[in-house]
This record gives C-alpha cells, sequence and structure tokens, in this order.
C-alpha cells in the first residue's frame, strides 16, 4: 500500500503580517505535489491552518484516501485533534472546513513533528515571503 504524508507550514512577517503558506505531498517519501501562496495580512495560525486546509485539498485531486498529515504547529494539531479548544471565529471556520474534507479519506491524521522534521514546507514559505517583499 503506498503511504501518502502531507506536511503543512505556515509563517508572517509580524503577526499579524505578511503571511505565506507551504505545502509539500509525499508519496512513499518522494515528493508528488506541492504549492506555496501569499496570503497577505494574515496571523501565523491563520496561516497554518489554511495550509493544513489547502493541503488537504491537493490530496483529494489526487484521489488518496489514506493520509498522514504533519505540522510543526503543536497549536494547529492539538486544536484539529480536539486538545485544545477553538476560540477565533475564523480558525472555527477552517477547521469546521477541514473535517468536511477528511470525510474524504479512509483514514487521516494529524500529527505534530519538531521544525527540523518539517524543512521543506518551512522553504517553501520563505521563499513566498521572499518573494512577496
Amino acid at each position: 500500500m503506498d503511504k501518502y504524508s502531507l506536511f503543512t507550514d505556515a509563517g508572517s512577517r509580524g503577526n499579524p503580517g505578511k503571511a505565506s503558506y507551504g505545502i509539500c505531498l509525499f508519496k512513499n517519501d518522494k515528493l508528488l505535489d506541492f504549492d506555496g501562496r501569499y496570503l497577505g495580512i494574515k496571523t501565523n495560525n491563520q496561516g497554518e491552518f489554511t495550509a493544513l486546509k489547502e493541503g488537504i485539498l491537493i490530496a483529494i485531486k489526487h484521489n488518496i484516501k489514506n493520509l498522514d498529515c504533519f505540522s510543526d504547529s503543536e497549536l494547529l494539531i492539538k486544536q484539529i485533534n480536539h486538545e485544545y479548544k477553538v476560540k477565533d471565529q475564523y480558525l472555527k471556520g477552517v477547521i469546521k472546513e477541514i473535517y468536511d474534507l477528511s470525510e474524504n479519506f479512509d483514514t487521516i491524521t494529524f500529527t505534530h513533528v519538531r521544525r527540523e522534521y518539517n524543512k521543506f514546507a518551512d522553504k517553501m514559505v520563505n521563499i513566498v515571503l521572499d518573494a512577496a517583499g
């Protein structure tokens, strides 16, 4: 069985500030797809949640049915896994979208990783932010 791993990251220069996200989707540890996008003025958390949602959409586009999602945002992972409450209205809306999109998968997991294990998505964030000026 093929193994699909989604790594997402986001950053903002200022909080809120100029923000972007990076997404890397791997199939059996080989890069399958990627995306990076400038988000305008957002908080870091808004970027992290948007990155996960957009990454899940990419996985759906590839008709993936079993997906492991990884992020270095402990807050994002704990909120997605119902360990922490979500108070922010914007984030509540994005989480609902993520839960709705998750119904497209037979299995989907959300795991926190240390930053050094998320270097490709992190690099994408900074490339996009540098390009945005």
